[in-house]
């Protein structure tokens, strides 16, 4: 029975994008059949991930300590599947190297020392793949017009749509909850997000306010807040923080579109979360958003707020105008992206190294 182990410890912080795809990633694998294969998942909460999982896989305690070339792990596996492209533990033997990349927005973000380090480790870790998956075609694009990419299996593999249940409970009301009709975003509140935009367009629509969902302890975050006041739009503006599934559901549920304006994303789940609740989805026309949106979105060109409220506005006309094909097509498109069938192509892929 082959061997094959999952670095997994960004598991520890379920919540973000990379916790989001292991997790996701892990569940959707264990609805398949992996009896012909021992699979380890290097993670920090075994416990929980036992309790859930059960004897489906093994477990591997993650220690920090194994970041460093000394003391990396030793035990031989017949696959090592790097869930990242940002993980530092590595192999200490040369074995059969699976990388899934999710974007190389480091090639552009931080300091030119950190850009240097960080394309550094992944060029090491290029070198080292046996395959290479990407989550989506804008990823293996951008890789290649900036890497040297070396002559091996390469495919590309869509992520899954975290929200399968759309309910919420009846009684359910988030602490914060504007008084009249809002758009939604949410993300971490960062330069490449672009929610400054937002807030920029909503001079122009009066009759909407903004929910912007996500981690704002930042200095992003600290400009938004200034932008809101210098706008006069602090009982418009609303930021909740960090939130919990039923929060984000009933803000998806609830809202009358869903904006994500982004300068760059590898994938972008949230506008897929949103298209399971049927709802108008505005886009940055941009990397891979044109590829996950389809056809049906909207998008923006740039970023004048007056433009993009004009853009918002004429597409919101659209929608209601053929409103039941429009959210006919949005939920049939969420539930094309599947983590169940995403699991099955790893696991296909997996089967294809290890003959």
């Amino acid at each position: 029975m082959k061997r094959v182990f999952l670095e997994a410890h960004n598991l520890k912080n379920k919540f973000s994008g990379f916790g989001q795809f292991n997790y996701h990633l892990i569940k959707g694998m264990a609805t398949q059949d992996v009896s012909n294969l021992k699979i380890t998942l290097n993670v920090s909460d075994l416990k929980a991930l036992k309790a859930e999982f059960g004897s489906t896989f093994r477990y591997k305690k993650y220690k920090s300590i194994t970041r460093h070339k000394p003391f990396r792990i030793k035990k031989r596996y017949d696959l090592w599947h790097c869930l990242n492209q940002n993980i530092k533990v590595e192999p200490f033997y040369k074995t059969p190297y699976l990388l899934t990349v999710h974007d190389i927005h480091f090639v552009t973000e931080g300091s030119e020392g950190l850009q240097a380090k960080l394309r550094a480790q992944f060029e090491k870790k290029l070198k080292r793949a046996t395959a290479i998956t990407y989550i989506s075609e804008f990823a293996k694009k951008d890789t290649h017009a900036n890497f040297e990419v070396p002559n091996v299996p390469e495919y590309v593999i869509y992520n899954g749509n975290t929200i399968t249940d759309t309910s919420v409970p009846k009684n359910f009301n988030p602490i914060v909850q504007p008084k009249q009709p809002y758009l939604f975003s949410i993300g971490d509140f960062s330069e490449r997000k672009n929610f400054i935009s937002l807030v920029a367009m909503l001079q122009f629509l009066p009759e909407y306010n903004l929910v912007l969902a996500g981690n704002n302890r930042s200095l992003y975050g600290d400009r938004l807040r200034t932008m809101v006041s210098e706008y006069n739009l602090e009982e418009r503006v609303f930021l909740p923080g960090k939130i919990a599934d039923t929060e984000k559901k009933f803000y998806l549920k609830n809202c009358e579109a869903f904006v994500f304006p982004s300068l760059r994303e590898g994938f972008g789940i949230p506008p897929i979360e949103a298209m399971r609740f049927g709802k108008p989805v505005f886009l940055s026309n941009n990397t891979s958003l044109p590829e996950i949106g389809g056809e049906q979105s909207f998008y923006w060109e740039q970023y004048d707020p007056e433009y993009m409220a004009h853009v918002l506005t004429r597409g919101m006309n659209t929608f209601y105008e053929h409103q039941h094909d429009y959210e006919t097509w949005y939920i049939a498109r969420a539930k094309s992206f599947n983590w169940e069938a995403t699991a099955k192509q790893y696991l296909d892929v997996y089967h294809t190294i290890l003959r």
